[in-house]
Formats: C-alpha cells, structure tokens, sequence
C-alpha cells in the first residue's frame, strides 16, 4: 500500500513539474515570435500629409524587429526624453478643468465620420477583454456612408501647427504636430486628455517592449517613451498576454488571428475604423493601408458616433476601473484619455467612458488596456496616478516627430 502511495504521489510530482516547465516556457519566459513578414503601404493619394501619395515608411520587406536587454539599458541612459533639446523643457503642470468649466470647445466640436465603411456584420461575443460591443443587429456593425474630406489636414488644422518648435508646460506645437494634455477633475473621478493634431500619420507611432515581437516583453511605459524620444506615451493593448487578435504596428502585419474583440485599425491616411474582429481582413487591411491595428476593445462609440449603454462584458470589465482609451474625431485629429482608479480617483464604467468620448465630440473611440496599465507619460514623467503604481506592458502608443526641427 505504501508502494502505491509513493508511487502516485512521485507521479503527480512528476506531472506538477512538467506542467509548471509548460507554464514557464508558454506565459512567463519571454519568446522571440516571428512577424507574418507582410508590410503595409500608403495606397496612392492616402497619406495623412496633405492627402499626398508619399508613403513615410521604408518598403523594403521587414524584418521581426528584435534587440537585446543591454541594447535596451545602454539606449535609455543616453537617450533624450523626447522634447527637443533646442526647447526648454518645462514640468508638467497641466490645465485642471473642473466640471462647472469643462464645457464643450469648438475643439471638440461634433464632427461626422469620415471612416470608409469597412465594417460588416460580426458576432457579438466576449471574452476576458471585454468581447465586441457591436452587435450584428446594430446601426454600429453597419456601413459608413460617409465619405473623407478632400481638405489636407495641413491646412484643415493649420492654426495648430506652428513653424517651430513651441513647448508649454502641458502643450507641444510644430510643423507637424500638435498635442494639449489637460487634468480634469470632476467630483471624484480624474482623468487626463490628450488633444493631438498630426499632419503626418507617422508621428502617431507605437513601440514594442525590449523593442522585440513576442511573448513575456516588458518595459515600463516610461522607458519605451524615452527609448523612442516620444513627447506623448500611454500604454497599448498589451498584445503579449494572449495569442489571439490583430497586431499591426507602425505597418508591420504581426499577428492577424481570430478574435471575438472590436478590432480599432488607424491608416495611413489618417482615418480610423473600428469593426467586431469577424470583419476584420489582411487583404482589406493591406489593401487600404493600415498603420496600426490593436486588439482590446471594446468600441466605445457606434458608427454614427453615439454612445454605446450595453456591453456584453463581465461586471468586473464594465464596473468602475483606470482606463486608457482612444478617440478620433478625423483624419489628422485625435485624442488619448487615461482615466485614474481604484484611489483618490473613483475609476469609470464603460458605458459612463462611451459617454465621455461622446461628450468631448468624437465620432469613434476604442477602449484600450486598463486597470494597473493606465498610465500617461509627458516628455519622460508619468503625469497620472497609476493603479498600483503601474505596471509594465509590452507596448505603448507614442506621438513622436519624424523630423528633426532646430
């Protein structure tokens, strides 16, 4: 008998070890992945500069973007926070707007969409990021009619961009970009919003963890902004915790697998789409010149800009929580919101986060990754109170020059 007993319990031994090997090498160790070797294009007359045919990126093939820790280490000691060394750079002392005084400007004005109608009918499902908030039978899985402005944004938004280099303590303006970021306070929720003009898409990039694809990367937010001289950074949608989804980063295809999530893809031309993941297509996506595609979600907005009430998401997604979130208003014009929780800060609800994209007069918006992940970086400080104290992803979304100014 006691044979037998020693024998099981060696058995399950066994069998604990092995799965906690499987559990190492499959969720914790971090594993170098393969991109799908495909990089999308400005399509002609597509490109966010002036509606210009210029695509901005190299179009040799790509390689899987890799680097090593002592790389990563070496860089983020030499390395600027991104604010250009010809600027002072000033701290952070943001414009606090209370909510007797946070009244819609003629910033953020309603606009109609201008998305090229890519979205089709999809499944409502969910999932541990909250699954799709577009509903087959909804207005918001159906085709934009809407068509895109010929205006360039060069001179649509051309009172934003400024000949040189101009830094304030919570803005950044030049010829190619322009940013605001304001705290807002209202009763026991605070939240922070970025408003940001680009004339040239590539300015809204993004950046990987140890500047490697795969599994089990981390960095924090902070280190990636100052890695890639961002003067704006919050964090992605944590590609790297689960296997499934779309990955497009700065026209690199990386992953395009199923996923039962809202897809949100940003082109070339300076549009962005978000579509239930069922709709979502390489073909399209390569065909149309997709720059950055992220899988999270959920759309916070239909496809008339209205704001979403239900959510087919678990109480836990859908209660009070930190969030960060993207809003686009047109090409060329965007916005990014981190909302602090679980402290001095209440958190936000989804349908309450809808309302808010709604209420500042975006015609789309898509919930990113949240909870101890929100975090805002300006120049090379965390200007938030993140949950927890933050924590590291495997991704970021950045807003840096791509040219060199004096």
């Amino acid at each position: 008998m006691k044979r037998i007993v020693r024998n099981l319990l060696l058995d399950l031994l066994a069998a604990g070890l092995a799965l906690t090997v499987f559990a190492l090498f499959h969720h914790v160790l971090p594993r170098k992945q393969e991109s799908l070797n495909i990089q999308t294009a400005a399509p002609a007359g597509k490109t966010a500069e002036g509606n210009e045919a210029a695509a901005a990126v190299p179009a040799e093939e790509p390689e899987t973007i890799s680097g090593t820790e002592e790389t990563v280490t070496a860089a983020a000691e030499t390395e600027s926070s991104g604010i250009s060394a010809d600027a002072e750079q000033a701290s952070f002392r943001p414009t606090v707007l209370t909510s007797a005084s946070a009244g819609k400007s003629d910033t953020y004005s309603r606009m109609s969409s201008s998305g090229k109608g890519r979205n089709k009918n999809g499944k409502n499902g969910m999932n541990s990021k909250g699954g799709s908030a577009l509903a087959e039978d909804s207005a918001a899985s159906g085709d934009s009619t809407e068509t895109a402005d010929s205006v360039p944004i060069a001179d649509k938004f051309s009172d934003f961009f400024t000949d040189t280099v101009v830094l304030t303590e919570n803005s950044y303006s030049s010829p190619d970009l322009s940013i605001t970021v304001s705290e807002m306070n209202e009763g026991s929720l605070t939240y922070y919003v970025a408003d940001i003009y680009v004339r040239d898409i590539t300015c809204f990039q993004t950046a990987l963890a140890s500047d490697t694809y795969g599994s089990g990367f981390r960095d924090s937010i902070e280190k990636m902004a100052v890695l890639n001289n961002a003067l704006l950074a919050v964090n992605g949608d944590y590609y790297g915790n689960t296997n499934e989804g779309v990955v497009i980063r700065n026209g690199v295809i990386y992953r395009a697998n199923p996923t039962d999530c809202d897809i949100c893809v940003l082109y070339y031309d300076g549009s962005m789409n978000v579509m239930p993941g069922s709709s979502f297509s390489m073909e399209e996506a390569i065909e149309d010149g997709a720059w950055q595609a992220w899988t999270f979600g959920p759309a916070l907005l239909d496809s008339r800009g209205e704001p979403i009430t239900a959510f087919s998401s678990t109480n836990r997604i859908i209660s009070a929580n930190p969030r960060t979130a993207i809003g686009y208003y047109e090409p060329g014009h965007y916005c990014l919101v981190v909302v602090d929780g679980r402290g001095e800060s209440s958190g936000i609800t989804l349908p309450a986060l809808s309302r808010l994209f709604y209420d500042l007069g975006c015609s789309a918006a898509y919930n990113l990754d949240g909870g101890n992940s929100s975090i805002m970086v300006w120049g090379d400080k965390v200007i938030n109170n993140p949950s927890g104290g933050g924590r590291e992803s495997s991704d970021a979304l950045l807003l840096t020059e791509v040219r060199d100014y004096e």
